[in-house]
């Protein structure tokens, strides 16, 4: 699948494009967290305007990038950002990543990954971070095959890291 697919930026006009991440960004949270909680923590709208928030440089130095399959389709997306860890240094930081079930187990999570690393270290980042459930052991599996550590963190999440 790799020799068809391409990593681009969102489109940031694209309504259809910001909607689809949107929706996907709560689907990632009914997968990891149950269908009641994941629905209820943040409302469309909400997760529309967190997309654009990380689209919009007066805000946050952020991006958002998509994969596309032969069609042109989104398969799956992965939002970064540069944000401040526990003791407030400069981090690059993978705030989620999706993709689709079908597009699973054909590298573009990694691509995506690599892509998010690749933007964080051109962006001056040395640390790469991610945060997510303790129980997603997907995305824990997937972060941990390419060299992260995972520390646990106080409450029900865990925290997976990587020197750049």
């Amino acid at each position: 699948m790799n020799a068809t697919m391409n990593i681009r930026a969102i489109n940031p006009k694209a309504t259809d494009e910001i909607e689809l991440v949107a929706t996907r960004m709560q689907q990632t949270l009914i997968e990891v967290l149950g269908a009641e909680r994941g629905r209820s923590m943040y409302s469309l709208d909400w997760l529309i305007q967190r997309v654009l928030w990380h689209m919009d440089a007066s805000q946050i130095c952020g991006q958002v990038f998509v994969a596309t399959n032969a069609e042109d389709k989104i398969i799956g997306h992965t939002i970064v950002r540069i944000d401040k860890d526990e003791a407030n240094n400069d981090i690059g930081l993978f705030s989620t990543t999706y993709v689709e079930p079908a597009s699973r187990r054909f590298g573009v999570a990694t691509l995506l990954l690599n892509q998010g690393e690749h933007w964080m270290l051109e962006n001056g980042m040395s640390t790469a971070v991610t945060y997510t459930d303790v129980d997603n052991n997907k995305l824990q599996n997937l972060y941990l095959r390419h060299g992260y550590t995972l520390s646990r963190m106080p409450n029900q999440f865990v925290k997976l890291a990587k020197n750049l």
